[in-house]
């Protein structure tokens, strides 16, 4: 007998008995922290006697909080979510899996999701139109005019598999969806004996902002895709028992202080503590006064704090907010009764409450929190408002270049007038992403603020481009039911669609004769939204500098015009009495927020919503639909093509190889993103993406983004390392000018050249390449294609002094050796600089079925002398060797499943 036998008991719930795993009783579970119960109810569940055993779990239970991880489990998911840019790939590379088992003489049919798995199509809409009344519908229209390939293939998918469901574009963003209708939060399902079976809720997404969840008490976080599809395939996470921060909150929100404002402080503090690879825990009798909004909001921000997971336990706030969601009170009494008698209720006021211990500790008085900004480039970088002003004239000079203009710049428009534009003018202010538009609070807020702004006859700038973006219909409901959203009509804020917008990137073209004028005069223009992230390059390629702020304030914002602007001193214009009116003279009270929210957001605008939600408009029920088990591949087609991994696979793999004779392909700096590496937003024609789709009659309006395109890799991979932002220093090193951009140096045809043509020349003659860079390698989102991209451009190792998380994991996934500098060192302190060629002893090791802790790298000068030193293996865990010898994630499950 097995603890997974011991442990099944009986649990009464609204009226019915539920089989479920009692963890309540195991020696060690009252002092662990919410989040490691979830995992000793997944170990528990899962005892197989292989990968999960009983000693698994006593491993955990015994969890010492000042202890660094070392011991390894798997975790394996109850669901698995997706958006389309990340989930088309997925479903893509399953596609084509069921093609290689074919033609390894099995049956297709082994390959589906064993776990429910949904895709929120959320990523694609753009912001085409803006600032007119019918702009939503304009946007869906050339949304499908430009998607409707991938929709034919997702809604093949849809048919297709089983266990996979997908919500059609136009309903809301993936991480808002999630938590107002998908989550469960405790599971249920039929089982075999004809008993019901409840578990709990877990969740990995293809999206790194699925920690949004955490709010809800879910489990979960951003995987990169590959991980995601394995997830889907049955096969559990490797991860080491992490450390957990318990972060305690106190006092409540001050008078003009948002959530968002809140989020920003604690991402600064917990950036500044250091919270990588770590779960992070909100815990207290503070949490009791926070609103399960606001905790969405916190947690969806993990990912810019760094954490694995911000998660709050499950107590009165998180039912609350189930019923007002729509869930029934059978579901809802579920959860209360399965969290109560598994431990797992977080109410800090019971007399039975035991506090959880932690390994480290934060602690913030909400009462002490101020307005706030991030940027101009990272989330974590946050400025007191009251500062912003002279932050933002300190940090401009170092956007500007010899070819800026300081003076005013004329434009003309037809659809806004004529006005100048400067340096530091907002160009784009968007309320958008899941971060706040989930919030109804901040969007009542901004509400309210058009309204006074507009009854005061104040507009936005000519110049900025204004949109509303909200992440699911029941925003657009409460917005329409208060009479606000004729408010934010007035000031230009008309629905542009429901999806993931500016923040992913999908801002749309400024008007041509803004960006003219910036481009001809290099303006350093700026954008404000109400998202998550602000990486340079990101939000639109004529905007240099990017800053977050809460939907009020990007209103704010848009009627100032300027970053260069202090809202204390300066009025933001006029009233009809020719009265100067500032911000605090339209900003509303907390009161009067929270009376708007009580008295117009309804639990039967959820219902309503959220009633037909994978159906799909006329749109979608007429897209013509392939049948069958296969996939009918067009060769033709620039959006969907069939992958090559799986090209010429064994049944069995080739022993892994030691690395010999290696070129450098980029020589890059701190916080290289995923945004750096994997392709998204917009291409230029001359890059060798455009060129591949102009060369197949595509012409540069019909492009579209890369995101949209990611089920084609021969794109995919000529945008890799492509950001306009990126600088590979290795031009420097050969005595060439650093464009930015994808470009390096070949040294076989030793000229410059685009980093996808040096890849193709470095194949053919059989030369495999590694990648240097420094510190936090790889942050930003879950991006399978930064990891598919690196591996498809030939880079057999990739050498840094600290990667991030999800991006480590992904070049595992992929068949790419992850290895970091020794402690201390870099390429620079080691005398590197990228012109060497390199050999990597000790890699073969893995054969024998031992991951050693370094491999010997020797950098071979032009000179013909040696720089030698040990590179520490970032390969963590068994399960992550095991993948690494059969090439990959995905070949690992294939030959698996085959067996």
């Amino acid at each position: 007998m097995s603890l997974r036998d011991d442990q099944l008991a009986t649990l009464k719930a609204a009226g019915k008995d539920f089989d479920y795993y009692n963890i309540a009783n195991l020696d060690g579970i009252d002092h662990l922290p919410y989040s490691l119960k979830v995992l000793v109810e997944n170990l528990v569940r899962n005892i197989d006697g292989a990968n999960i055993t009983d000693e698994h779990v006593k491993t955990l239970l015994d969890w010492d909080p000042n202890a660094e991880p070392s011991h390894e489990i798997q975790f394996t998911p109850s669901r698995v979510i997706m958006q389309d840019f990340t989930g088309v790939p997925c479903i893509v590379d399953l596609a084509t899996m069921r093609d290689a088992v074919k033609e390894l003489g099995g049956d297709p049919e082994v390959i589906n999701p064993q776990v429910q798995s949904d895709m929120v199509i959320d990523h694609s809409v753009q912001i085409d139109k803006y600032g007119i009344a019918d702009a939503v519908q304009q946007n869906m229209d050339i949304e499908y005019q430009r998607n409707g390939e991938r929709y034919q293939f997702l809604r093949w998918g849809q048919q297709a598999f089983k266990n996979f469901r997908v919500v059609p574009p136009g309903t809301g963003i993936i991480h808002q969806v999630n938590i107002e209708y998908l989550a469960k939060v405790v599971m249920s399902k039929a089982e075999a004996n004809g008993n019901t079976l409840a578990y709990l809720d877990s969740c990995v997404g293809t999206d790194s902002h699925t920690t949004t969840e955490n709010g809800l008490g879910v489990l979960g976080w951003g995987v990169g895709g590959i991980e995601a599809e394995a997830a889907m395939l049955g096969q559990p996470i490797s991860m080491l028992v992490p450390r957990v921060v318990g972060f305690k909150l106190t006092g409540s929100i001050p008078e003009g202080v948002t959530a968002t404002d809140v989020v920003l402080t604690i991402t600064d503090m917990l950036r500044k503590h250091g919270v990588v690879g770590k779960f992070v825990e909100f815990y207290g009798e503070g949490i009791a006064s926070v609103p399960l909004a606001n905790r969405a909001t916190i947690g969806n921000m993990g990912p810019e704090f760094g954490s694995t997971c911000g998660i709050f336990p499950i107590d009165n706030v998180t039912l609350d907010y189930l019923r007002l969601t729509g869930r029934s009170e059978e579901q809802v009494a579920l959860v209360e009764a399965y969290a109560k008698a598994n431990k797992l209720w977080g109410d800090a006021s019971d007399p039975d409450y035991v506090e959880p211990q932690y390994s480290e500790y934060e602690e913030l008085d909400l009462g002490t929190v101020v307005p706030s900004i991030a940027g101009p480039k990272r989330p974590q970088d946050r400025i007191l408002l009251s500062e912003a002003k002279e932050m933002f004239e300190k940090t401009a000079p170092a956007y500007e270049t010899e070819k800026t203009v300081k003076d005013p710049v004329a434009v003309s428009t037809d659809f806004r007038g004529d006005f100048d534009i400067e340096n530091g003018d907002v160009a784009i202010a968007s309320i958008t992403s899941c971060t706040n538009t989930s919030n109804p609070s901040v969007m009542i807020a901004a509400g309210l603020i058009a309204r006074n702004a507009h009854a005061k006859g104040l507009k936005p700038k000519p110049w900025v481009k204004t949109s509303l973006a909200p992440g699911s219909q029941v925003v657009a409901d409460y917005l329409k039911a208060a009479g606000l959203q004729d408010d934010l009509d007035a000031l230009g804020y008309q629905l542009v669609g429901f999806g993931c917008a500016t923040c992913i990137g999908n801002s749309g073209p400024l008007l041509p004769e803004i960006s003219e004028a910036i481009n001809a005069n290099d303006l350093t223009v700026t954008a404000v939204l109400s998202g998550n992230r602000n990486f340079e390059g990101r939000i639109s390629p004529d905007v240099k500098m990017n800053y977050l702020a809460s939907p009020p304030l990007v209103i704010a914002y848009a009627l100032a015009g300027t970053m260069d602007f202090d809202f204390e001193t300066q009025p933001l214009g006029t009233d009809a009495d020719g009265n100067d009116v500032y911000l605090k003279d339209i900003w509303p009270t907390n009161s009067e927020v929270a009376a708007v929210v009580d008295g117009t957001v309804s639990r039967e605008m959820f219902l309503k919503d959220y009633a037909s939600v994978f159906d799909g408009d006329h749109r979608w029920k007429g897209l013509d639909v392939p049948e069958g088990e296969l996939f009918a591949w067009n060769d033709k087609s620039t959006y969907v093509r069939k992958q090559t991994f799986f090209d010429g696979m064994k049944a069995t793999p080739d022993p892994v190889a030691d690395i010999h004779g290696a070129r450098v392909l980029a020589l890059l700096g701190d916080s290289v993103t995923t945004d750096h590496i994997s392709p998204a937003g917009a291409f230029k024609a001359s890059g060798p993406a455009g060129k591949y789709l102009t060369e197949r009659g595509v012409e540069p309006k019909n492009f579209n983004s890369y995101g949209s395109r990611r089920g084609n890799h021969e794109i995919m991979v000529r945008g890799t390392f492509g950001n306009i932002r990126l600088r590979n220093q290795l031009l420097a090193s050969v005595g060439e000018e650093v464009t930015p951009g994808g470009f390096t140096y070949d040294f076989l045809a030793k000229k410059p050249t685009t980093i996808f043509e040096a890849s193709r020349d470095y194949i053919d003659n059989k030369v495999p390449l590694v990648v240097l860079a420094g510190k936090e390698y790889g942050t930003g989102s879950s991006r399978d294609w930064a990891a598919k991209g690196t591996v498809m451009l030939g880079v057999k190792a990739v050498i840094t002094e600290s990667f991030e998380r999800i991006h480590r994991s992904n070049l595992i996934g992929m068949g790419v050796l992850p290895l970091q500098f020794p402690a201390g060192e870099s390429y620079e302190s080691l005398g590197l600089n990228g012109t060497e060629t390199y050999d990597i002893a000790g890699v073969e090791k893995l054969n024998e079925g031992v991951t050693p802790k370094t491999v010997h790298v020797t950098a071979t000068h032009e000179d013909g002398s040696k720089t030698e030193f040990d590179a520490v293996v970032r390969i963590d865990t068994p399960g992550e060797a095991d993948y690494y010898r059969n090439g990959g994630i995905l070949q690992y499950v294939l030959r698996n499943l085959m067996k």
